[in-house]
Parts: C-alpha cells; structure tokens; sequence
C-alpha cells in the first residue's frame, strides 16, 4: 500500500512543457501545430513514498484563462507527469449505480475571497464550420457529445450537442439554459471550461474541454475499488471544486463518478452542469441520478448546499430512512467522514454548519493534504491515463453509432424563443 505523503509531495518532473498539453487556448486562436509526445503505458508502477514536505512549491497556477479570439493567451504551468501507481484490485464488475437515463447553522463569512472576474461571453461565439467532427464521446436523452478539431488551431476539443424538441419535451428548457448560464460564470482548474455556444434552427451546441481520460467511473469498475490514498486524492480535488462553486452560491446536485472526468496528468475535472443552480438561499426541485439524490432533495423539504455534501446514499427508502454498513476495508477516518457527510441531519451534517466547507478540508482523513498545492495541480496525481497527449486521443471512451441525422440543416426554428442565450 503506498504512503500517504504522495498528497503532500510537490511534483518533481523537470520536463519542458509539452507543447501540445491542454493549455487555455480559444478554439479559433490559430496556433503552430506541434507533434505529440506518446505516453508510454509500461511506465504504470506503484508511487513512490519519499517524503518532500520541505520543497519550496513554486509552479504557477493552473488556472483556466478566458476563451478570446485574439492570439494572446496564458500559459500555465504543466500539471506535470510523475510516478505512477497501480490500482489493480480484485475486479468487481458491478455497475456503481444506475445506468444513463431541521435547520442548518448559518454559513459564516469566512468563505475563500471570490476572485471577481467578467462572466465569459459564449453566445453565438463559434459556428460548425469551425469544427471537424470526429467521433461521438457519449450519448444521452437529449442528445450526444463529439471529438472535434478546429479548423483553426488543429486542437481538440468536445461539442455538446443537445436536440432542441427532446428539451423541450422532457422539460428541460430551464436547466439546459441553467448549464450554460453557469458553465460560463466559473472558472477553476478542476471545472471543465465552457469556450462558446451557437446554435441552428434544430440544436443546441456547447464548445467545452476534451479531457482524455476518460471517466472516473471507468477506471472504478476496472479497478474494482481504490486504495485509501487513491480515493482521498479525488475526493480532495472534488473537495475544492465543490467549495469554489458554493461559495458563488452554485449548487451542483449531480455529484457522482460518471460526471468526473481526468484529464491527461490525472486530475480531475467535473463535467455536466444540467443540474447545477445558482441558489443562494434554498430550492425545493426534485432532481439528479436517482442513486445519488440527498434525502433532503427526495423528502421536498427545500435544500441548499448541502445537497452536494450528502448524495453517496441508494434509492429513495435508503435516501431516508437507510443504514450504511461499512466494509471493513474502510479507513477508520474515511467511515467517520462519510457519515457525517450523509447524515439526512442538516443541522450536523459537515459542509454545512458553521465552519462551511473547512469543516471538510480539516476532517483528520485529509490530514496528509495541502490543499495550496493540490489547487494548483503541485502535486502528482496516482493514476496518469494512458494517452496520446495533444492527438485527440479518445482511447479512454466507449464506442457509440454516430449521429445519422446532419447537423445544421436550415429549416424553421420552432424553439430558438427559448434558449437566446445559445
């Protein structure tokens, strides 16, 4: 089992920056294509357990930079490679979840200082011609995200596209113009990044981030399950992106492995907003993956922030009224966390009493973590994907039928109306 000291060492890889890594770059921002470095996948062995706790953590930040269409841009520092670990477990095969289809204490005022900056314009920004469409990443009911390239820069990046009529007949006018509201107000480095929408007289599109490594929940079920230090380095990162969204009054109410993604160095970046809301007091819509839903959202008693602290409960009777049974590979820490995070007790559940989200980040199974250099991506993920990086390697993803249907056909728009902020 490696040590828990990989969470507080500082990345040691002294290698150029890779030319073709995920910088922020607008997909119209015409760049020199560069060729890829292959990963090499047989270099996947267990971390290492030296302790560097005195390094000096001197890497810039990692930030997402605002999409533009001019040819200044930020460059961040690389996330950096590093050695890997092996999550080989005892398969179990089981599919972790279902398939696609009284009064809390105040939050004080000692919040993370919001970082004030304009809300990104996206609407119209790109049209199809801007794209090479590749393949199709993954389908839902409303309709399906594609690999593409830009004619521009030659980079890769995902399009979300969404058949008006089916929004409109499930009734999800709101929260497709909700996702796309949202997406384009945050920026953290563990968010995936909205770069622009458009639309035609049939579909809604949304320019995003192709991140390659697939999703979480795939190297779970390959994996069967993830050593103690593995899973408190996701649950971390997730830790972070949740505190920077509410502490904008975001709620997220879709937290669950499918909808966290890892991008080529192993972090991890949360996708799919078709939930999320700005609440800042409290909202009583009965929403999210069925396994994952808090049992203040299944009992209509109203709900805030703390939806997206108390979801890892099944089904709605064990939403409610359910005892977890813990196996007894669980860290003692870990067990303890867990059931105060989903305690159906508003008013003892962590996250949301009076310490906000720093109640979480210093519960004592994140002891080993400095939460400094995890936000910048200082610290070597356990698991680097292996992937072609800048190839638009989508290696990681199921295969699916592509759309027959041809984008972009003229023709009468009978919902446009609904969503003119596309």
């Amino acid at each position: 089992m490696p040590s828990l000291n990989f969470l507080k060492k500082k990345r040691t890889r002294e290698d150029k920056p890779d030319p073709a890594s995920s910088q922020p770059t607008s997909p119209v921002t015409p760049i020199t294509p560069t060729a890829a470095k292959p990963f090499d996948p047989t270099t996947l062995t267990k971390t290492t357990t030296q302790n560097i706790q005195n390094t000096a953590a001197n890497s810039n930040s990692v930030s997402q930079t605002q999409p533009s269409t001019n040819t200044s841009r930020e460059t961040p520092a690389s996330a950096g490679g590093g050695p890997q670990m092996n999550l080989q477990a005892p398969v179990q095969q089981a599919p972790y979840g279902l398939p696609h289809s009284p009064r809390a204490h105040a939050i004080p005022q000692t919040q993370p200082q919001l970082q004030h900056s304009e809300v990104r314009v996206t609407k119209g920004k790109y049209s199809l011609g801007d794209f090479e469409l590749l393949r199709t990443l993954g389908t839902g009911s409303f309709g399906r995200v594609h690999l593409v390239q830009s004619r521009h820069n030659q980079r890769f990046y995902a399009v979300k596209v969404l058949k008006k009529a089916q929004v409109v007949k499930m009734k999800q006018v709101e929260h497709t113009n909700d996702e796309r509201k949202m997406l384009g107000e945050v920026k953290h480095p563990f968010l995936i990044t909205l770069w622009g929408t458009f639309q035609d007289a049939r579909n809604l599109y949304m320019v995003m981030d192709f991140v390659e490594g697939g999703e979480l929940f795939s190297l779970l079920r390959k994996s069967g399950r993830f050593p103690n230090p593995v899973a408190k380095f996701y649950a971390a990162e997730v830790t972070l992106a949740l505190e920077y969204l509410h502490a904008r009054n975001i709620i997220y109410r879709d937290l669950k492995p499918e909808n966290l993604l890892l991008d080529r160095h192993g972090h991890l970046k949360i996708t799919d907003f078709g939930f999320a809301k700005k609440v800042p007091d409290k909202t009583w819509t009965l929403c999210g993956t069925p396994d994952y839903l808090a049992p203040e959202v299944v009992s209509n008693k109203g709900y805030n922030k703390s939806v997206d602290c108390g979801s890892p409960m099944k089904i709605y009777e064990n939403i409610l009224r359910g005892k977890v049974k813990y196996p007894a590979y669980v860290n003692p820490d870990a067990q303890d966390l867990l059931e105060r995070l989903i305690t159906p007790d508003l008013t003892k559940r962590l996250g949301n009493l009076y310490g906000g989200p720093q109640d979480v980040k210093n519960h004592p199974w994140f002891a080993e973590v400095t939460w400094d250099r995890l936000s910048r991506k200082d610290i070597d993920a356990p698991y680097t994907p292996p992937v072609k990086a800048g190839a638009g390697d989508a290696s990681q993803f199921d295969r699916y039928p592509e759309e027959t249907e041809k984008y972009g056909t003229p023709g009468h728009d009978e919902f446009g109306h609904l969503f003119v902020d596309f």
